[in-house]
């Protein structure tokens, strides 16, 4: 039977950032430095392909710092953790190895130094994330108050004269991000803002890469968790775009095959802690399904590479 032909618009970037290849080397490097097991506080990123391919090499990954034997080494997750989290590690006499993403730790100098002025912080980000649960965890309770939208803000119990400043979840949705930052600057208008953006280069890139995309695509696909911020924002930016029949999958196991009945043109994607291999897979699973033509979409080109901790150099 001869199969259906379908192009395939392969965004770019996609994939791992250099926050999330960080953070892979970190366990990596500590089970070569100090040996197996080495213990990891939560997911290192919101992959599950990630997470076990760790936990083969020996990781052990647990929930809590209580989990940690005392004296063991512990990697904390790339979305950063509160303070106390730390502190707690310090009291366990863990060797601690802390692969927040240094544009997540960006945020949290910026959210202190603020706070170090007498300004009360708001931050703009989803409730519960652990980035955010990390960003708020810097500071004392109630320093910082949380909004998710523009609704949010009009009901900010503050005066609009209040010394204020503002920082943001580093994987939002630029287009939604715009809309709250101006619901403060209108309510707020003496708000201090990012001296950057603090919506990280990767997580743009990939929505401009997808907005690329979304028009010419049929059907689009994100690789991605379905607890990953970033993965989630590319559906919804590609289905802002233009690309309704948007989805978000594991990996090609997940792929509805029904769903992509009638597609010509595919966008496909992956979340900043998808690894390139789970792209791969789809690419080759689609093959065994269509005649498949391959065309790279790139909107930007990524050199950044940040150093792993001192003691993993």
């Amino acid at each position: 039977m001869t199969k259906a032909p379908l192009t395939i618009l392969l965004a770019g970037p996609r994939g791992f950032c250099a926050g999330v290849e960080r953070a892979v080397q970190i366990v990596e490097r500590g089970l070569e430095r100090f040996g197996a097991p080495i213990y990891v506080r939560r997911e290192i990123v919101h992959n599950r392909f990630v997470v076990a391919a760790l936990q083969r090499k020996g990781a052990i990954f647990v929930e809590e710092i209580d989990d940690v034997p005392e004296g063991a080494a512990v990697v904390f997750s790339a979305h950063g953790v509160p303070k106390a989290v730390a502190d707690a590690a310090a009291r366990r006499h863990l060797v601690r190895l802390d692969a927040t993403c240094p544009l997540v730790g960006k945020v949290h100098r910026e959210a202190e130094r603020h706070f170090a002025l007498g300004r009360r912080i708001i931050l703009i980000g989803h409730a519960g994330h652990p980035e955010v649960v990390g960003t708020m965890g810097q500071l004392p309770p109630n320093a910082v108050l949380l909004v998710e939208t523009a609704e949010d803000v009009a009901r900010l119990a503050l005066d609009a004269a209040a010394e204020l400043a503002y920082v943001t979840q580093t994987t939002l949705s630029i287009d939604d991000a715009r809309c709250v930052v101006a619901a403060l600057r209108a309510r707020f208008p003496n708000i201090h803002e990012p001296k950057h953006d603090d919506i990280c280069y990767a997580t743009t890139n990939r929505q401009q890469a997808v907005k690329a995309i979304a028009q010419r695509a049929d059907r689009l696909l994100v690789v991605g968790a379905p607890n990953s911020s970033n993965s989630l924002r590319l559906v919804e930016v590609a289905r802002q775009s233009g690309c309704h029949r948007s989805a978000l999958i594991g990996r090609a196991c997940d792929i509805n095959w029904a769903f992509l009945s009638g597609a010509e043109c595919l966008g496909l994607t992956a979340g900043a802690s998808a690894p390139e291999a789970l792209v791969e897979e789809v690419v080759d699973a689609c093959r065994r399904h269509y005649e498949v033509a391959i065309e790279e979409v790139a909107v930007a080109r990524e050199e950044v590479r940040f150093n792993l901790p001192r003691p993993l150099q």
